[in-house]
This record gives structure tokens, sequence and C-alpha cells, in this order.
């Protein structure tokens, strides 16, 4: 994860072959550095996959893929909400696949689903590559049978645990309409409503847990790690590691798994791919 939390996101999937940035909710100074620390330069990225289209996951993205001409993969609704918000006229290299697809980056073959959360498409990925296997959900209300299902065999999964049911009742800050809407089935996982997912997951192949857009006011990663940690021991499964992600720094460089050598190239087949819209 490059960083995760209210005021940004974005994380980088890479093999020995395929460098894949998940968002670009930093800013465009800060995706190329936090890119460099981790040894990628932006020219070597393959393309940026999109979530949704809300600020906090693209407002680095005009500047990035602008400069350094990198594919945007995302789904036709998202497609059009950033480019109906302006700044994206001049991007042309737009990968635009049907929501539920299926299709492979080099070596990484990503599983795309609907999430409900308040956005116009908003998706989770899984990601293979090799024997390993990613599960990523952030901004979604709740989880429903199919990101259960999609996710019951990742090994490592990077879900978000956006905030602290009792610190979000309490913030004098939030008015009562945005608390709904946080708390909705549109809205963000809380810590309990996190570690639920989880105890899900447990007969699966899971393995390791990264937290993640945890709430700057109404959470800290204290409190998320204490509270999933809690249901894993409840479980028996303190053997599942827990790491929480964070706004301002990279979190830990996570191997899920061995790559094939050799040369690759990216398939769209059955993904409905068009390039612009």
């Amino acid at each position: 994860m490059l960083g995760s939390g209210s005021a940004g996101n974005s994380a980088l999937v890479a093999t020995d072959h395929c460098k894949v940035l998940i968002d670009g909710g930093l800013s465009a100074r800060q995706l190329v550095l936090r890119l460099e620390l981790c040894g990628v330069t932006p020219e070597q990225l393959d393309g940026v996959l999109l979530t949704h289209e809300h600020g906090d996951h693209i407002c680095g993205l005009e500047v990035l893929c602008r400069k350094f001409n990198v594919p945007i993969y995302c789904n036709a609704l998202t497609a059009e909400s950033v480019r109906g918000d302006g700044g994206f006229e001049a991007h042309r290299n737009w990968q635009i696949f049907a929501t539920g697809a299926e299709f492979s980056i080099c070596d990484i073959t990503v599983h795309t689903f609907p999430v409900p959360h308040d956005a116009v498409d908003p998706l989770g990925f899984v990601f293979h590559a090799g024997s390993g296997s990613l599960g990523f959900i952030t901004d979604l209300g709740y989880v429903t049978k199919l990101i259960t299902e999609r996710l019951r065999q990742v090994q490592t999964l990077v879900v978000e645990t956006n905030h602290d049911e009792k610190l979000l009742q309490k913030d004098m800050h939030r008015p009562w309409p945005v608390k709904q809407r946080i708390q909705s089935r549109h809205g963000h996982l809380s810590n309990t409503a996190a570690a639920g997912v989880i105890e899900e997951l447990l007969p699966g192949k899971i393995e390791r847990v990264v937290l993640g857009h945890l709430s700057r006011d109404c959470n800290t990663p204290a409190l998320a790690l204490s509270t999933v940690r809690a249901s894993l021991e409840k479980c028996g499964r303190n053997d599942v590691e827990t790491y929480c992600a964070t706004q301002f720094e990279i979190s830990p460089r996570f191997r899920i798994g061995e790559t094939q050598p050799g040369a690759f190239q990216s398939t769209f087949e059955n993904a409905f791919f068009q390039n612009g819209l």
C-alpha cells in the first residue's frame, strides 16, 4: 500500500514482469515519490486500475497519466464520471471493461466484481499471479454473498476498516446525515464489520490481512487491529498475519506467491475491451 486513509488511497501490485497501480488518490508528486521508494518508476507502470471515481482514489491520476501515458483500466460508468469532471480530456489510453470481467495484464490475472458504495459502479478485485492470490475491497457498505464467494480462496486480503462505531457516533464535526451515509449499506465498513468479513473467509486460504481506508477522525490503527485480532483469537486463528496501512507512509511489502519466468503480454479475452469511449 502506497498510502491509505481518508485523504488518499493507492496501492501497487507487482511481479517481476508487471507493475499495476490500484487507484491514484495521492498527489502525482507523492505517487511518483512513493513508487520510487518501492523501486518502481512511473514509466514502468503497466496500468492503473480504478475502484471508483471518488477524489481520494483518483486525485493524482490526471497529471501522472498525462505525463507518463499510463493506461487507465476501469469500467465504462467510472470512465464517464472521471472524464465528465474534466481534466482527463487529453488522455487517450483508456482500457474499458465490463463489470464482472476477468482479464490479464502481463502475468497478473484480474477478476472484477461489484461492491455496494455510493459511486457510479464501484469495484473490488481479486488478483492471481503464479501461486499467489490477493483480494482487494475498500469503500463498501457491506459484503454481499457474491463478494464473499469471490474472496473465498485469497491468501492475502486488503479490506476497509473505515471507522470505529463508537468514535463515529461521538464525532462532533460530522452532521447526522453524513454519519448515516457512512454507516449505510452504500457507505463504509466499520472495524467490527470488517472483522466479520474476515471470519467468513477463515475456512479458506487466508494467511494475511491488511486493513485500510481508516478514517482520520473516527478510527486509529490500534483500534482497527485490536478489533480484528480479537476476532481472530476468538476463532483460534492467531496464525493469520494482520497489518494496518496508513495515510502517510508506505506499508510493508508482501510477497503473495511466485510467478513463472518468461515473456508476457496483456490479454483481454472475454473482457469486452475498447480503447476510449
